[in-house]
């Protein structure tokens, strides 16, 4: 899709107290804000608003870095840097299905699957689905999208023994958690959440650049005194959010 032309806008900024790159920021809200440029719409490249605004790359550069930090913009490796959607959200404290999430927002949500397949569970797996080292478990590791933006690697392992059937679904028409509810009712769940930095694979499989911060999920479920699964949740920092609230 063909970017609008910026130049008109660059009378409006070069001229004022704040620094360059503050300005070339407050230029890009301000499309965003009016709907010139609305979500998914393909910003400008640095070469271009550097031609249009006279700007060094560098200024160029950090305007577009800190309104990616900033959630507003989505950058993709080897594609372009794009007006991101409002950010995702999911509660703290509940184990929801995503395909529900991004439905719940009027999206649409897809997954690429990358792998299924039957293992021998090591040290730590074993110890957290309570299982003997070496018995089999099951691995799944699935990338979600919404609105064909990935927001989701799903990197999880399951009971064989609850769910002996996990590698015959099909996972592109209903997601695991949607199965997993089916066979093995959720009545526990376990969350730890912290910051990470993805490794390259990660950032390949997300769409974004190295050194941008990420949100990990690691999540423990029950169904009765089973453990069913163990998975990493990872989402990039600059398109999702947790929310929760508690009383006391």
């Amino acid at each position: 899709m063909p970017t609008p032309p910026v130049s008109p806008l660059a009378t409006r900024i070069g001229q004022g107290p704040a620094p360059f790159y503050a300005q070339v920021k407050q230029m890009i809200i301000r499309q965003i804000e009016k709907g010139s440029w609305p979500p998914h719409h393909r910003v400008p490249s640095e070469s271009e608003l550097v031609s249009q605004l006279g700007f060094s790359r560098m200024t160029i550069n950090r305007a577009l870095r800190e309104l990616t930090a900033d959630g507003l913009l989505v950058r993709m490796q080897g594609v372009g840097t794009f007006v991101a959607e409002p950010k995702s959200r999911s509660a703290l404290f509940e184990v929801n299905n995503i395909a529900d999430e991004i439905a719940a927002r009027g999206h649409r949500h897809s997954c690429q699957v990358i792998a299924l397949a039957a293992e021998a569970a090591g040290a730590e797996r074993a110890l957290a689905l309570d299982l003997r080292e070496g018995q089999r478990v099951y691995h799944s590791l699935i990338v979600h999208f919404e609105n064909a933006v990935p927001v989701q690697i799903e990197d999880r392992y399951v009971n064989a023994l609850i769910a002996p059937d996990y590698l015959q679904q099909d996972f592109t028409l209903q997601t695991p958690y949607a199965y997993l509810s089916q066979v093995a009712p959720l009545t526990e769940g376990e969350h730890v959440v912290e910051a990470i930095l993805a490794d390259p694979e990660e950032c390949r499989l997300l769409q974004i650049e190295r050194g941008e911060p990420c949100l990990l999920i690691r999540r423990r479920t029950w169904s009765g005194r089973s453990p069913v699964t163990s998975a990493r949740l990872i989402h990039p920092g600059s398109r999702h959010r947790l929310e929760g609230r508690f009383s006391k």
